[in-house]
């Protein structure tokens, strides 16, 4: 391998490949032997979680940003929203009623990343979790259109692999959802958010919380389905009780079509 580093010291890809190569004996077999950055026992140690967690937070943005992707617009959204085809084999109606939305989904991110190809593929890069439902939909309209995307998946016990349309090389996996969520929003230009549950939940207020203090610039937030987001929350209540301020109601708007959403961008108030 051609080493092009500054540094005048030998890389740590030859001393792991020298290591691998030494003599077979009592000393070299014992764990205590092994290269600290080679040994994945050393590495899964609990007093190593704040190592782990740096290169969670590393890996990923070092690749972004050799790929020279310089923002992206999220899309949120229930794993559990089938395709229109497939809308006979929903759990419940109302998932079943709730279909449509993979389809503006998919409209929605063929439109973004006809404009990300407008920049190289540099900006308004589409990013969802990876995994099916909505987020398949986003990536699937990246894909429409000939463009990359993203996908920040997750290790979670009951799924998931990657849906098949996230761009190879820019799918990544993630075993915190802290750092999950900070690579959603470090590059974000636009925020939007279909129906969900509580994975969508939990990014949407996680995403509102950060802009209401001012944490994260204020960047168009979209909410698909009104209906939808009315009929679970009372967003008029936590203003009337004052556990939220009237003017955070604007944090946020409602839309329904892909097209909406496209407009709504366009216009969005400079902050």
């Amino acid at each position: 391998m051609k080493d092009d580093r500054l540094s005048q010291f030998r890389d740590a890809h030859s001393d792991r490949s020298s290591a691998e190569q030494v003599p077979d004996t009592a000393q070299t077999r014992a764990p205590a032997y092994r290269l600290a950055f080679a040994d994945p026992d050393f590495m899964l140690r609990d007093e190593l979680r704040p190592v782990r967690l740096q290169l969670e937070l590393l890996k990923p943005e070092l690749i972004l940003n050799e790929r020279g992707i310089e923002s992206t617009v999220v899309l949120f959204g229930g794993a559990r929203i089938p395709e229109p085809a497939n809308k006979a084999s929903a759990r419940t109606e109302t998932l079943a009623d709730l279909s449509r939305y993979y389809d503006e989904a998919r409209k929605f991110a063929r439109l973004i990343t006809e404009k990300s190809m407008a920049t190289y593929g540099r900006e308004l890069v589409v990013a969802t979790g990876g995994g099916p439902g909505v987020m398949e939909a986003g990536n699937r309209g990246a894909a429409d259109a000939g463009g990359a995307s993203i996908g920040l998946n997750i290790v979670l016990p009951h799924e998931q692999a990657p849906n098949e349309y996230v761009t190879p090389g820019l799918c990544f996996n993630f075993h915190y959802f802290a750092i999950r969520k900070m690579h959603f929003l470090m590059r974000a230009k636009a925020i939007c958010v279909f129906p969900g549950g509580f994975g969508t939940l939990d990014e949407t207020f996680e995403a509102l919380t950060l802009i209401q203090t001012d944490r994260m610039n204020k960047v168009p937030f979209l909410l698909f389905g009104e209906a939808f987001w009315r009929s679970i929350i009372n967003w008029e209540a936590l203003s009337e009780a004052g556990t939220i301020s009237a003017e955070d109601l604007e944090l946020f708007r409602f839309v329904e079509t892909a097209e909406e959403a496209i407009e709504a961008i366009d216009t969005w108030p400079a902050s």
